[in-house]
């Protein structure tokens, strides 16, 4: 199955007392590349949760996103009741009564131990399975898209291919008739000449001028990979094909223009030439979309 290289997924979840929301995107690229966005706190994630990109896509510039709006709780901290009564009896131990009762609140809080802060490995543990899951759905949602826009490439390679088939074809008949044509062509300018000089055509002659030229011209092997090739072309587009063939299209594009080149360089054929032309702009254009797909 062609799937494009284009895709965008979001999921979002309230879990462990915060929101979190996974946005992936991607765009074409030759190989797979990751570029993860996670929140400092979160840092500890960023390795694992590329491994589990990469197993889902294998192709294209993907950008991750990771967003979290803490809870409250998180945010400001968690007071110590334990630690800060253990400091207020210290400090009824040393001073006067009414000196320890005007202490300021907020500098008691700056003491040691007192404000408690969940640790970054604590949250990025906490939040390490909701994360999972949310890209994992983010992947789903991207590689839908990318199966939706993925037919109808598949849709206008085979139209391509269609039209090099076509082309093809003709080519493939019209062939033997370039030498039939070369054979009175090649008849009647010698009789001319040979006329003058008042002598006659001999037909071993006209045999072997013509025998050379077929073999210099015959293109019946690059005309029967060329056919090959775009067996296997269908092959790769067709919906039954369920591995990625962005790489193998673009290849097999490749070769497909070298025989193209191979069958224009060996035929001096009008008809065959302009019919190689439009095969040469199909498989340009083959090349092109190939770019798109996964």
């Amino acid at each position: 199955m062609i799937r494009s290289m284009t895709g965008f997924g979001v999921a979002s979840a309230d879990a462990e007392g915060g929101s979190f929301s996974v946005e992936v995107r991607s765009v074409n690229n030759k190989f797979f590349k990751a570029t993860m966005r996670v929140p400092d706190a979160l840092g500890a994630l960023e390795g694992d949760l590329e491994a589990q990109l990469g197993k889902r896509i294998s192709r294209g510039s993907v950008m991750v996103t990771v967003r979290v709006a803490e809870s409250a709780a998180d945010r400001v901290g968690r007071i110590d009741g334990a630690a800060l009564e253990a400091y207020m009896a210290q400090l009824r131990a040393v001073l006067p009564a009414e000196q320890v009762a005007r202490l300021d609140p907020s500098a008691l809080l700056d003491l040691p131990g007192v404000v408690v802060t969940v640790g970054a490995q604590d949250r990025a543990e906490r939040a390490r399975a909701v994360l999972t899951k949310l890209l994992d759905q983010a992947c789903d949602r991207l590689l839908a898209m990318r199966a939706t826009e993925g037919q109808a490439l598949a849709a206008t390679l085979a139209e391509f291919g269609v039209t090099v088939r076509a082309r093809l074809a003709e080519i493939a008949e019209r062939s033997p008739q370039v030498v039939q044509a070369y054979q009175e062509r090649l008849r009647t300018r010698m009789a001319t000449l040979l006329a003058e000089a008042g002598a006659s055509v001999r037909e071993e002659d006209i045999i072997r001028e013509v025998a050379v030229f077929a073999e210099r011209s015959d293109i019946a092997e690059e005309v029967n990979r060329l056919g090959g090739h775009l067996d296997q072309f269908a092959r790769l587009i067709s919906p039954q094909h369920a591995e990625p063939a962005g790489r193998t299209l673009d290849f097999l594009a490749q070769e497909m223009l070298r025989e193209a080149n191979t069958i224009a360089s060996k035929s001096s054929d009008v008809e065959i030439s302009r019919r190689i032309v439009e095969i040469k702009a199909c498989i340009d254009r083959i090349k092109e979309q190939a770019q798109n797909a996964e």
